[in-house]
């Protein structure tokens, strides 16, 4: 897989990367690219803005959901996510918020996301 291929938006402060499953899918990225014209501008908004300097303060645009998952918020859409340690941002799954409270399977899917991941880049197996 090509690193560059998976790049949201490549910041300053972050690099932004939807993540890739084993098989080579990213249902975060499908799902951006069903969305309209203007609820893709939302995001990549909110993706540039934290590439670019590091942070969001608006609770309403970026928010910290517990067990090291965040979610960028361009409403009504959400994109989980997690951060790793060379500066970068990993997007794992996007969705329509319909209720206030995070969707429990959501959340496990994002953690799933990053225990996969995690286990792949110790590898040496996901940017191949």
């Amino acid at each position: 897989m090509k690193e560059k291929q998976y790049i949201a938006y490549e910041g300053h402060s972050f690099t932004v990367e939807w993540y890739v499953s084993e098989n080579g899918e990213s249902l975060a990225l499908d799902y951006y690219q069903s969305l309209d014209t203007g609820q893709r501008k939302k995001f990549l908004f909110l993706a540039k803005r934290m590439g670019d300097f590091g942070r969001i303060s608006d609770k309403t645009k970026f928010n910290y959901e517990g067990d090291q998952i965040y979610a960028f918020k361009p409403h009504p859409e959400r994109f989980l996510c997690f951060f790793i340690q060379d500066s970068k941002i990993i997007i794992t799954n996007g969705f329509r918020k319909k209720q206030q409270k995070l969707p429990q399977g959501e959340k496990e899917r994002a953690l799933a996301c990053r225990e996969n991941y995690q286990r792949r880049l110790k590898e040496g197996t996901y940017y191949e």
